[in-house]
């Protein structure tokens, strides 16, 4: 029977039913994961904790409460692999990874943070390891971890594991006033600072509003909304900020790079290129325990982040997890990470953790020589996905931490063609396509009109015998909405499509992103307006105060409207005060041939105009929150010589970013 497509969320279909019922997964109390997901509780969060935000206290910056739904067995609009992984991350709380060295507060956050004590006990200075996005969280878990292993608990070190935002940004919340005190050192993996603001700044915006739909961060959390986020809930909405290194940790080709931290002796493992551009690892000695970071977590990891994200070399991944095993393998009792749970040797499994590591290993180097074996067939991206979407050994399948949570094979091994072949395919009718928006209008006129591509869609969707069904209706769809995004009917059946197809993901990106795209097309205006919420502060004070002066010039290039500013050259000095260690006292930029160019010296004497401006007053001027006027007004700007006349000019060539673009909508 044909069901008319509907503005809300819909029960799962037959299919869709099926293929859920058809995934099997191991009964708690014999699944090895649950296990681990509870060994050493110290301390429960409770079912509702909630963490507010500091700006608002009326709202929450991190909560619990909205997934109480995760009980007893998965309902019918949820893969119930899934499932089992959004109820194991449900373990929150303070827990003993190893007693009187290593502890954890998890579910705070999407990620771990990790304390580290003197094991020897002569000290009560601690290491504080990946202090979550937020800084309301990461003082929250800190609190918690003191109430239970004594107040008087001094921080002597930070280290960030690598450069995404969830293992950086909370620092401030570690210490009164935001502020990391002299003498706290902040360690982190060689190109640090480059990699976190080139991946979270450059493109943040983009990367941002494409991360909400990679988490769910505006679905209701529910059956038939979001559940989990992959590697964790989700992600916290409080304050966040970035701290540069004091100490920079750089490769040692001999082995581990030792360094000591407070009373702590740790060996580092650099990464780089791995599941972030700038990582690494590190092994506390005195306690034969190992952080692997994010290289090794309970899941199959992104070789390519559905938010946009460098593709990262599966390699080079395989290749350090091996290396890992070499320093450390045979000397760890103990792995954590910066998600999910540890694992531990046990008598019953005296090798769990090097059968776990290179387990990992040769599933990142399978999709990497697989991919390549077929591309050097001639097979496409999307040809070798196919292929190899249900073809890898049963040897690594079978082991549940190999499980597509967060990455797939699928888009995996599209990311390994990608690094190494790139988006062309090769196929010449595909070397200069029309964007959608163009193309839309002559597929539906080919297949006459839009009521024909929406009946079409409509007799795949209610025949369905696979979801490859539903794949084709919602790709017919999408032409017709970006045809006409008026087209309620095109619209309203796109979503029910796609929410099927995001019922049956066993992984939570990839439902999040299915669920959130439905959403849109339901919610979305069909004039293609933003929708009516405050836009996020994906771009910081705080973050741009971190950075070096070049790279923010580097971000003000990017705002610059490149072909209004090619008929408008223009060359201006900077005298910036208050600057960071590094920085020029004197810098000029020119804006010529429609790009800007910076360098680090005095301006010129034919320069338009000079400037004094503070450090603080030019990182507003970035960010879009005041304008050379209210500068001057301020006291942050000065006009050395020339007029305001230049700077307004330059100002007004700087663009600034709609957050609420549309991803499945034109």
């Amino acid at each position: 029977m044909t069901r008319s497509a509907s503005n809300v969320p819909q029960p799962a279909t037959a299919l869709t039913k099926d293929l859920n019922e058809a995934v099997t997964v191991p009964p708690t109390d014999q699944d090895p994961e649950a296990a681990l997901a509870t060994q050493g509780l110290i301390a429960a969060l409770p079912s509702d904790f909630t963490v507010p935000k500091a700006s608002n206290p009326d709202v929450p910056a991190w909560s619990l409460a909205p997934y109480s739904f995760l009980t007893g067995e998965a309902p019918e609009t949820v893969n119930p692999s899934l499932w089992r992984n959004a109820q194991l991350n449900m373990n929150a709380g303070l827990f003993e990874v190893v007693e009187d060295a290593v502890y954890q507060v998890r579910g705070m956050d999407l990620s771990n943070i990790t304390f580290l004590e003197d094991h020897t006990l002569h000290s009560r200075k601690i290491v504080v390891v990946d202090p979550l996005i937020s800084e309301e969280c990461a003082a929250a878990a800190l609190a918690l971890y003191r109430q239970h292993r004594g107040e008087d608990r001094e921080i002597c070190a930070v280290i960030f594991t690598h450069s995404h935002v969830d293992h950086y940004a909370g620092v401030g919340g570690l210490f009164d006033g935001g502020t990391v005190p002299d003498g706290v050192d902040v360690v982190a993996p060689d190109g640090f600072l480059e990699h976190a603001v080139s991946e979270n700044v450059y493109a943040g915006n983009a990367m941002q509003r494409r991360a909400m739909f990679m988490y769910g961060t505006l679905l209701e959390r529910s059956a038939q909304g979001q559940v989990d986020a992959g590697l964790g809930k989700n992600t916290s909405v409080g304050l966040s900020g970035l701290v540069p290194p004091t100490i920079s940790i750089t490769a040692d080709a001999d082995g581990p790079t030792r360094h000591r931290l407070g009373p702590l002796e740790l060996e580092f493992q650099l990464t780089p290129g791995t599941e972030a551009p700038s990582e690494m690892n590190f092994y506390l000695p005195g306690v034969r325990a190992l952080c692997m970071a994010e290289n090794a977590t309970p899941t199959l990891h992104n070789l390519y982040s559905l938010r946009g994200a460098q593709v990262r070399d599966a390699k080079s991944w395989s290749e350090y997890l091996n290396q890992s095993v070499a320093w450390f393998g045979d000397k760890s009792d103990t792995l954590f990470a910066s998600h999910f749970w540890p694992r531990w040797n046990t008598p019953d499994s005296p090798d769990a953790i090097v059968s776990f590591l290179t387990s990992q290993a040769d599933l990142y180097r399978y999709l990497h020589d697989q991919s390549l074996r077929l591309a050097n067939h001639g097979l496409t991206m999307t040809e070798i996905a196919e292929d190899l979407d249900d073809a890898l050994p049963q040897s690594l399948t079978d082991q549940w931490f190999n499980r597509g949570y967060y990455g797939t094979t699928n888009h995996n091994a599209k990311a390994v063609y990608q690094r190494y072949l790139g988006w062309y395919d090769g196929n010449a009718a595909h070397l200069h396509t029309l964007p959608p928006e163009a193309s839309g209008p002559r597929y539906v006129e080919a297949l006459g009109g839009a009521a024909r591509v929406v009946e079409i869609a409509r007799q795949a969707y209610d025949n369905a015998k696979s979801p490859d069904d539903y794949r084709w209706a919602a790709e017919l769809l999408s032409h017709a909405v970006f045809a006409d995004p008026t087209d309620t009917d095109a619209r309203a059946l796109e979503a029910d499509v796609l929410e099927q197809l995001g019922y049956q993901a066993e992984s939570g990106p990839w439902r999040n992103f299915y669920l959130a795209a439905a959403n849109e097309l339901r919610t979305r205006p069909t004039g293609g307006t933003p929708v009516p919420l405050p836009s996020p502060q994906v771009i910081t004070e705080p973050v741009l105060a971190a950075m070096q002066l070049d790279m923010l010039f580097d971000y003000l290039g990017i705002r610059l409207n490149g072909p209004a500013a090619a008929t408008s050259p223009l060359t201006l000095g900077f005298a910036v005060t208050g600057g960071l260690p590094g920085d020029p006292a004197d810098c000029t930029v020119r804006l010529r041939n429609g790009v800007l160019v910076y360098t680090p010296d005095p301006a010129p004497d034919d320069a338009d105009a000079t400037y004094g401006i503070t450090r603080s007053g030019l990182n507003r001027l970035a960010i879009a929150d005041a304008t050379p006027d209210e500068l001057v007004a301020s006291g942050d700007l000065t006009v050395v010589s020339g007029t305001i006349g230049p700077l307004n000019t330059f100002n007004g060539l700087l663009e600034t970013f709609d957050y609420w673009f549309g991803l499945t909508t034109p």
